[in-house]
């Protein structure tokens, strides 16, 4: 852990009080106050982490640093937008899902032996065969890594296939019409 100096504290602080509003501006008038804001703290704390690397006209070097935190803050918010978009429509309330009822009957086995998996296995099966996400995007939507999706895939398509012939009876090919997935 490094200690730093109360000298390099006060020169900070000095620093940040003589630049901060500067710096602030340029984000507000490039994004939302939150996003603005939160760009403003990891560009300062770039700022106390690189102290002795900034140059003695110090504005243009912080409007870049500002620049790239707020790119990586917007791309933040989109990726967490993304996930909680797909969680949303991955598990759909069970009103939507009991309204659909009448229809094909391989539907409620497959139900059925969805509830008989465990809930990640279910997730990973309904994110990839439902919202056709590869292993990757799986794998940023569940936090895994995409070697261990890929085995929980094939492990859960195993699973779902023994599910599927012990709850129902098996459907001839030549009637089922259906597809790979």
């Amino acid at each position: 852990m490094r200690h730093h100096s109360p000298e390099k504290t006060r020169t900070y602080e000095a620093f940040v009080r003589a630049h901060g509003d500067a710096v602030s501006r340029f984000l507000r008038r490039r994004s939302d106050p939150q996003t603005a804001e939160d760009a403003f703290s990891e560009t300062m704390l770039v700022v106390w982490r690189r102290f002795d690397e900034v140059p003695e006209d110090p504005l243009p070097w912080l409007y870049v640093t500002a620049r790239n935190c707020l790119r990586n803050a917007e791309r933040s918010t989109r990726r967490q937008q993304r996930v909680v978009d797909r969680i949303t429509t991955v598990d759909p309330p069970v009103e939507a899902m009991d309204a659909e009822d009448e229809g094909d009957p391989r539907e409620d086995c497959l139900r059925t032996a969805l509830a008989r998996l465990s809930r990640t296995d279910a997730e990973v099966l309904r994110l990839w065969a439902w919202e056709e996400l590869g292993p990757q995007e799986i794998a940023m939507v569940i936090g895994g890594t995409v070697n261990a999706v890929t085995i929980r895939l094939h492990r859960a398509k195993k699973k779902l296939r023994q599910e599927m012939d012990a709850a129902c009876p098996p459907v001839s090919r030549t009637t089922s019409g259906g597809g790979a997935r």
